[in-house]
């Protein structure tokens, strides 16, 4: 299958067992993301507006992890399954209240907990709120559009929040939007470094 950057494709009525056998097909090592849900399998390539942003926001957790002195295992864009039910790959995911469970880990073990926050950046396709709901991931953010949401699980379904229960004292909505957008006009690293910069100086 040939995508072109940025393109989209939509696979339906697709079986768990067909899911699985396309997963393998593909690789671990692959530029394309999938996601699956109701037996629907979405199967994306990043553009390179994805990636920077992926990154930067990712970059942005770390730092706030430092400064609060939280220990985490970052696993990237690892796929995460529930059988027969929803599959998804988030652009970032970090392990925070789980991370020693989860030290030295080279593959998921069938009784690992999701993760403990994940982050999608939106560019070339909308996140399945489903899938996520059905991994249980108790904290998502989506950025879109210029735009952070955050969003947290309550009784299996999502409800948006304007914080964090990770950073509760922090603006995340504001900040990192603006963070994000700064790294368009000044550069990643001078961004970051403006970012520490107004954290050092605030009274978060």
């Amino acid at each position: 299958m040939r995508l072109a950057p940025g393109s989209t494709v939509n696979i339906q009525d697709m079986s768990w067992e067909e899911f699985e056998s396309i997963l393998q097909e593909l690789g671990e090592k692959r530029s394309r993301r999938v996601a699956y849900s109701k037996s629907t399998l979405e199967i994306m390539l990043p553009l390179p507006e994805h990636e920077k942003s992926k990154d930067l926001i990712s970059d942005i957790v770390k730092i706030l992890l430092k400064i609060a002195g939280k220990s985490y295992e970052p696993f990237g864009s690892t796929t995460f399954k529930r059988e027969n039910i929803a599959g998804v790959e988030p652009d970032a995911c970090f392990y925070i209240q789980n991370y020693q469970r989860m030290i030295g880990r080279r593959k998921l073990e069938p009784d690992d907990p999701p993760p403990d926050l994940a982050i999608e950046t939106d560019v070339t396709s909308k996140t399945t709120l489903d899938a996520y709901e059905a991994i249980a991931v108790p904290e998502l953010w989506i950025y879109d559009s210029k735009k952070l949401r955050i969003y947290l699980l309550s009784d299996g379904h999502y409800i948006e929040s304007d914080r964090s229960p990770n950073f509760p004292n922090i603006p995340l909505t504001q900040i990192i939007a603006a963070t994000v957008e700064q790294a368009w006009q000044v550069g990643t690293v001078q961004a970051l470094k403006e970012f520490e910069e107004a954290l050092d100086r605030s009274s978060f």
